[in-house]
């Protein structure tokens, strides 16, 4: 029992359930059809036939009237046809609903929709249309009234500065007066009810208006530029190109007089087109002039200041190219004596013919500028650049004769440098000399007469060597070299040995004192031997090592003693 009650009210529970939403979903279609039929009535009740007979009042020309009848019959198909069938698709539409067919409902509302949505458009077209004419007269006064006003004020703007506008001022004049016959134009037409012909004559003086803000604005200054600055710049410009052509300025690639010919075609186009208002580009045309003679102006003074730095480096060009074949005519007039005095290489022979044979070709090159220039046949500008051109060969060949010319001064430099090093190698040789005179030596050792003759025999290379025609720089650099190193070892060897030999006759004295011990005197008479012989140092060594024994630090002593 308990489980069949739950059921029962389960089913209960799903049946109120379905036809809430079933009701839910009937109103809800339902308000969609109640819209629909409102947006109907209100369509419906669109003021179409009030509109026409208002038109009906005044309807005087043949053209209105067809238009009437044509606006008649739609509105008569709207109302009999059109709206009727919403009506019957309304009703379809709620008779499915109360079937609860809901698909059926949805379709038929979506093209009630369509329907309603084309018969609206339908409807405000045609409401648009008759309006044109029913609200055609306020309308077209209030428009008339501000063309007028913009026509006062244009006039009065005219009036005040009429001679700013020349030869065009009658043209304007004319046009006022098109503008003026416009006017009455409309008021007959509006007077006619031809309304369909005042939208044209309206459409017109707005036109003529806009064009006529244009003219008043613009002719000005373009009668000003055509007929006066443009001239007169066109007259300064061939007033200067004259007297700069007189004056040797190459301005051929200007095309002055050619392009002076056009802009006076050009300037006589405009003001043809500005006498009949046609404006179209005439300011823009002058002012592309008016950049070309300003560019001209620049041009001019260019060429003058490219004129004058031209003339600056020709002449240091001239004064720099006569200073350097001043200089290789003088290499090559003593060329024969250069060779005789020093060894070139091939290298450096062929470096000096190279220089003059290319400043030979820089001269010929600059004679051709000289005569384009003389010739009046280039700018300045590009004649700048040639001259530049040259100038840089001309440093090139200047660095390469300063090579050669390091070269010959280097060789130069280097026998001089060996003469001088010569006289302080003989000094050094002759100091050498003069010490070994200073004490009497018993013995001078061989090794000493092997170096003072390695000596003067390096010095006699290098007498030799400077005698020689030509001279061969690194053979004699390499002679001095050798004797300095020579005389400085024997100058080295004469000191060394005069410093022995003296301290060693100087212990032996010393140690006479001794004599009276048996060993020392003996060790004392070897070293006088060897000293005899002329072996100082082993002389030395023994005098030294006999002494110590005696009187420990003797070695000290003696060389404070010799110092």
């Amino acid at each position: 029992m308990i489980i069949v009650g739950l059921y029962i009210v389960l089913v209960i529970i799903v049946v109120v359930a379905l036809n809430l939403l079933q009701n839910k979903r009937n109103k809800k279609y339902k308000n969609i059809l109640d819209k629909l039929e409102v947006e109907k009535n209100i369509i419906d009740s669109t003021p179409i036939s009030l509109e026409i007979s208002k038109i009906k009042t005044f309807l005087k020309n043949d053209k209105l009237d067809a238009s009437l009848s044509n606006w008649e019959g739609r509105f008569k198909d709207i109302r009999t046809n059109q709206i009727p069938k919403i009506t019957d698709m309304i009703l379809e539409a709620d008779y499915s609903l109360k079937q609860q067919d809901y698909k059926s409902t949805v379709f038929k509302i979506a093209k009630l929709e369509m329907e309603i949505y084309k018969v609206r458009t339908n409807t405000e077209i045609l409401l648009d249309e008759i309006k044109e004419i029913t609200s055609s007269e306020e309308r077209n006064r209030a428009i008339i009234i501000k063309f007028k006003a913009l026509y006062r004020e244009l006039y009065d703007k005219f009036e005040k500065n009429k001679i700013e506008y020349g030869e065009v001022a009658n043209s304007i004049m004319l046009q006022f007066e098109n503008i003026s016959k416009r006017f009455e134009a409309f008021e007959i037409t509006m007077e006619n009810n031809e309304y369909t012909e005042v939208t044209k004559i309206i459409k017109s003086i707005d036109e003529m208006l806009k064009h006529m803000q244009i003219v008043i604005e613009e002719v000005p200054p373009i009668v000003l530029m055509a007929t006066n600055i443009i001239p007169k710049k066109i007259e300064q410009i061939t007033n200067i190109y004259k007297e700069m052509v007189s004056e040797g300025y190459p301005l051929d690639y200007l095309n002055v007089d050619y392009n002076v010919d056009e802009a006076n075609k050009k300037l006589n186009d405009i003001m043809d087109r500005t006498k009949v208002l046609n404006l179209e580009d005439n300011l823009f045309e002058l002012k592309v002039l008016l950049d070309y003679f300003d560019s001209l102006f620049n041009d001019f003074e260019k060429e003058k200041a490219d004129r004058k730095v031209y003339d600056e480096l020709v002449e240091a060009f001239i004064n720099k190219k006569n200073k350097i074949a001043d200089l290789v005519s003088d290499i090559f007039s003593q060329m024969d004596d250069i060779k005789n005095v020093y060894n070139l290489s091939d290298n450096d022979i062929n470096l000096l013919n190279d220089v003059r044979k290319e400043l030979d070709n820089l001269n010929e090159d600059y004679n051709i500028l000289n005569g384009h220039t003389s010739n009046n046949t280039f700018a300045y500008s590009k004649l700048i650049k040639e001259i530049e051109g040259l100038s840089l060969r001309l440093n090139n060949i200047e660095e390469r004769l300063d090579s050669s010319l390091d070269a010959l001064g280097s060789m130069k430099e280097d026998e001089l440098r060996a003469r001088q090093q010569l006289e302080e190698i003989r000094g050094i040789l002759k100091d050498s000399k003069n010490k070994m005179r200073e004490y009497n030596f018993p013995v001078i050792p061989e090794y000493y007469y092997t170096q003072l003759s390695e000596a003067s025999s390096a010095i006699k290379d290098i007498v030799e060597e400077l005698e020689k025609k030509p001279i061969t720089i690194s053979v004699l650099n390499t002679r001095v070299d050798t004797a300095r190193d020579l005389v400085l070892k024997l100058y080295g060897a004469t000191k060394e040995l005069l410093k022995t030999a003296m301290f060693a006759e100087n212990a032996i004295v010393y140690g006479n004192r001794y004599r009276v011990i048996d060993d020392t005197n003996k060790n004392l008479t070897y070293a006088e031997i060897l000293f005899y012989k002329g072996e100082y140092q082993k002389s030395l060594e023994t005098t030294i090592n006999c002494l110590n024994k005696i009187e420990p630090g003797i070695y000290n002593k003696l060389l404070k003693f010799y110092e």
